[in-house]
């Protein structure tokens, strides 16, 4: 029994493979591309006046290695709108009388505006204000000028975290478990399907039949797009009901973009079922997608804090994109303009596998 049982490992190729491949992934993953400390979040300056004590806030800013400044809007409206796109994490607005308040020994104001969609992402980059605020303009204040650095820091940044002001752990998580619980069960449930129909022995009937490729994948996938929409109307009334999280945007532009994703989705179920000889295998490569969409798209741990490879991996799958879109639309109030930079790679996404899916399939058993 004991030889018999590893002749059959050897000859299921795919199991064999999964029980490699799955804990080589989260060593990978866990030891070199999981990040709870992001740095270098990206940043926008929206200075009123150009001084040396301004220059001095943004390079001790840069010095915490938190914040990497990335753009200079002219208006403070621009810089919103990169706040609200995704674009930047961060928004400084140092005002024009920054300089003139530091020189009378007053204590000049600036405002830092937070995108706390995600408070894990935010929350050391803002706890190291501090340090900035006592310490950032100790080159400057110097001689004449060194009554600025006490009794109190000569600057106080004002923090103001927006689209999530208490820093509510559900309205990150709650909005994403409706791309997580899409992902599993959509690309589980297609991929199944088509196996089933081997295993039991009904795909000679089905092949039978005067049905092209595209019209079987069509058959197969527009069920579960109905299931899908079941889905997402339970994870909606749980997020309004239970957890009172906001719905700022527009719920139908919501609706119309999940069926890209699901669609999307589904394509890839598809295609597993189409590399699957059984069920064991269509469920074996669902969970070996399912990991990496967990822990690279930014639902578990800051997409920002992984490394440049990591982040490459993560923009090729779906469930990276919907999370921007589904908290862009619901907190942010975020309207097609702002969405469409994460909408068309979720359909070349679509595209591109529902080609591969349709070319795997064979009108043939053999």
């Amino acid at each position: 029994m004991l030889v018999k049982e590893f002749v059959q490992m050897r000859r299921d190729r795919l199991t064999f493979a999964m029980m490699v491949g799955v804990p080589l992934m989260q060593l990978i993953l866990f030891g070199y591309a999981i990040n709870m400390d992001p740095k270098g979040l990206p940043a926008a300056v929206v200075s009123a006046e150009s001084s040396a004590f301004s220059r001095s806030l943004v390079r001790a800013l840069e010095n915490t290695g938190y914040f990497r400044i990335v753009a200079t809007p002219a208006t403070v409206a621009e810089a919103d709108r990169l706040l609200q796109m995704g674009r930047v994490q961060f928004v400084v607005q140092i005002p024009e009388d920054f300089s003139r308040r530091v020189l009378r020994g007053e204590q000049a104001v600036a405002l830092v505006e937070a995108d706390a969609t995600d408070p894990a992402a935010t929350s050391n980059a803002l706890a190291a204000l501090a340090q900035v605020a006592s310490s950032g303009l100790e080159h400057d204040l110097k001689g004449p000028l060194a009554r600025g650095q006490a009794p109190s820091p000569p600057i106080e940044l004002r923090v103001h975290r927006r689209y999530n002001p208490e820093g509510l752990t559900e309205y990150n998580i709650v909005p994403g478990l409706m791309g997580v619980v899409l992902t599993m069960t959509m690309v589980l449930m297609t991929s199944v399907a088509m196996t089933r129909e081997r295993e039991r022995g009904t795909m000679e009937n089905l092949l039978a039949t005067p049905v092209r490729p595209l019209e079987v994948m069509a058959g197969k996938i527009v069920p579960y797009v109905i299931v899908g929409y079941v889905q997402v109307a339970v994870i909606l009334l749980a997020a309004r009901y239970l957890f009172a999280v906001p719905m700022v945007g527009s719920l139908w532009l919501l609706t119309s973009v999940l069926v890209v994703y699901i669609l999307a989705l589904l394509a890839i179920g598809f295609t597993f079922s189409t590399l699957a000889r059984n069920q064991m295998q269509a469920m074996q490569m669902t969970m070996f997608f399912f990991l990496p969409s967990i822990l690279l798209s930014g639902f578990m741990f800051p997409f920002r804090g992984m490394p440049a490879w990591a982040q490459a991996l993560g923009e090729a799958i779906p469930l990276t994109h919907f999370l921007r879109i589904v908290r862009g639309i619901m907190l942010k109030g975020s309207g097609a303009a702002q969405i469409w930079p994460s909408l068309w790679p979720l359909g070349l996404i679509f595209l591109a596998v529902s080609v591969l899916a349709l070319k795997r399939y064979q009108r043939t058993l053999d």
